[in-house]
């Protein structure tokens, strides 16, 4: 069997992805954290631990993986939607790096023959938000659809549909992914350049995140990777508070001692929101197959907005 197939037979009772919206898991706060991503195309199967368990040799999966350790990057391997046999023949990998600092993104594409070429990055001026000058620069957003299935079953299910139906409307702004986090909300997937998590998607609203001028959809949002999970939740709720679902306009400044995360606006205002542990009474799986864990998350208890002087 290929290392990404999903199972064949169904794991016993309900699936994560069924749990947590029987409990009306809140999405906000369970975006992966990442000041940028490096999307590395490779053909064929995926393994649970994509970058060392796919056709790119071993190697150099394991030595990317321990130069972006600590900077702030996180690597996804990407492959076309649909079928994607590795032939071994010699043929250009697409790549992808993003920043997603509000106001400060910016998308590169380039082709490599070799991963390897990779290692040579300065992945520390990547994270600071310095283009590499690997390739170009592009202002057309791409959409990452998890359906790694070896990773959990919801994402190779779920997702490779949502992937597969995008494609054929937006080509190569479509692509799949190995894992961004939170398979129990597949679909998921993630925009690029602005690091914008989504999960509980469908065809029809996964599509409006690729349209041109795209807005915050924050039925469907987990949060922004630039921002910490507390950060994630009260720029969310901000949003929420004032109807403002443009991704250039919040900024998170900093939350204080006390957990309460200041968020800023373009324009000035300044709220201080109130962020607090909740744990459901319920339990729920993390992943297909994994035992039952209380569902203990972050929420915004209170947003305030501040007086500027």
């Amino acid at each position: 069997m290929a290392m990404d197939a999903y199972q064949a037979s169904p794991t016993a009772g309900p699936r994560c992805s069924e749990l947590t919206r029987a409990l009306d898991e809140p999405l906000a706060g369970t975006s992966s954290v990442a000041a940028g991503w490096l999307c590395i195309e490779q053909a064929g199967p995926w393994g649970r631990e994509a970058l060392t368990e796919s056709h790119i040799d071993p190697a150099v999966g394991a030595e990317l993986a321990a130069r972006v350790h600590g900077t702030g990057i996180r690597i996804a391997l990407i492959r076309r939607a649909g079928s994607h046999p590795d032939r071994h023949r010699p043929t250009p990998h697409r790549v992808y790096l993003a920043h997603t600092a509000p106001g400060r993104s910016w998308l590169e594409r380039a082709d490599v023959a070799d991963p390897k070429e990779l290692l040579d990055l300065d992945f520390t001026a990547f994270a600071a938000g310095r283009p590499s000058g690997l390739g170009t620069l592009v202002e057309t957003p791409v959409l990452l659809v998890c359906t790694n299935g070896r990773r959990d079953v919801c994402c190779a299910l779920l997702g490779r549909p949502v992937a597969a139906a995008l494609a054929t409307r937006h080509g190569e702004a479509v692509w799949e992914c190995n894992h961004i986090g939170g398979h129990r909300f597949s679909p998921t997937a993630i925009v690029l350049p602005s690091g914008y998590s989504y999960g509980r998607l469908d065809v029809e609203s996964a599509d409006r995140l690729l349209t041109a001028g795209a807005e915050v959809n924050l039925a469907h949002c987990r949060g922004r990777s630039s921002w910490s999970t507390a950060g994630q939740i009260a720029e969310l709720a901000v949003r929420a508070r004032i109807g403002d679902l443009d991704p250039d306009t919040l900024r998170v400044a900093g939350t204080d001692p006390a957990g309460s995360v200041e968020v800023t606006h373009v324009d000035g205002r300044r709220w201080l929101v109130t962020v607090v542990e909740h744990t459901a009474p319920a339990l729920r799986s993390a992943s297909c197959g994994a035992a039952p864990t209380p569902s203990v998350s972050l929420r915004a208890a209170a947003v305030r907005e501040l007086v500027t002087d």
